[in-house]
């Protein structure tokens, strides 16, 4: 039986490198591309199949920081699937991303260094919005509109006969300390995209106690840091320049650089790979890269989350 494939954000950096890595492992999957401009998604589709033409693709629109969306693109994949195999929700959002440089020339001088630059803790705020449906438009892209997605697709993907899997693109950046139940939707800080990752890992453990029994199984995984789209804009081209030969070094003392998407999706094509039921819930999956420039993947522990019952 073919499996089906659907993935969020698919048009760029990570999900695209995703698209096509999948494709070189199999062939017969069926890939759906979840996006919000139809025109890119369409002429990644384009030349996926100029690749591999024997490939079936298709193209689902979908904003994740519209419910309204959400729910139209479900109710579309019910009609074109019976069933989904793989959901990756990779789709997210770092507005307006801003270098913190009391925090970055502090790191500098200190033991964390190479942690600082690896997970960017403490470096970037970022300035967010209310949308439409009157949500913080960090959290509704990369955690609330992808939860109500897996709500609308249970149907496909809760089967007694073999599991589907939930593959979450959460962050080495999701820390404990910006996210507070009081405020979930961190609408009273500065660092909304680690406060919505790390709600993203909260959200994988709650849904495999859930699920689990009904045959869904949920992962988080961690890219590594990159230079793409989201990234670019941090900094002007000139100093990702200058940077570039600091950071071939730092890779060899740190193993989080993996710099580009195709690097950066090693884990989520490993856990393509595995049984989910062998998994561990309480495990987020690394992709990882050695200073020579292979790639591997490493794990790290979620910890207990029970205080969050």
């Amino acid at each position: 039986m073919q499996k089906v494939v659907l993935v969020t954000g698919a048009s760029s950096g990570v999900g695209l490198a995703l698209c096509k890595r999948l494709l070189e492992e199999d062939e017969e999957l069926r890939v759906c591309l979840a996006c919000r401009n139809v025109g890119k998604a369409e002429a990644v589709r384009a030349a996926l199949l100029a690749s591999h033409p024997t490939a079936e693709v298709s193209v689902v629109q979908v904003d994740v920081s519209n419910v309204q969306s959400v729910i139209w693109a479900a109710r579309e994949l019910k009609q074109r699937f019976q069933r989904l195999d793989y959901v990756y929700l990779n789709a997210g959002i770092m507005p307006n991303p801003r270098l913190n440089i009391r925090a970055l020339f502090s790191g500098l001088f200190s033991r964390k260094v190479i942690h600082m630059f690896s997970t960017a803790e403490g470096l970037l705020t970022q300035e967010d919005k209310v949308t439409a449906d009157g949500l913080q438009e960090v959290f509704e892209t990369n955690v609330f509109g992808h939860f109500i997605l897996i709500r609308e697709l249970e149907p496909l993907l809760c089967h007694s006969d073999s599991p589907s899997q939930l593959i979450w693109t959460s962050s080495r950046n999701a820390r404990k300390s910006n996210f507070h139940l009081e405020d979930i939707q961190h609408s009273s800080g500065q660092e909304p995209y680690s406060s919505s990752k790390y709600a993203v890992d909260l959200l994988s453990v709650a849904l495999n106690r859930n699920f689990n029994p009904r045959g869904l199984y949920s992962s988080v995984v961690c890219p590594g840091t990159m230079v793409t789209n989201m990234t670019c804009g941090i900094l002007p081209p000139f100093v990702w320049t200058l940077l570039m030969p600091i950071i071939w070094l730092l890779r060899f003392f740190a193993n989080a650089f993996t710099l580009t998407p195709y690097n950066g999706t090693e884990a989520l094509v490993w856990l393509f790979h595995q049984q989910p039921e062998s998994l561990n819930p309480l495990t987020k999956y690394l992709s990882a890269t050695t200073g020579f420039g292979s790639n591997y993947v490493t794990t790290h522990k979620l910890g207990d989350y029970t205080m969050y019952n």
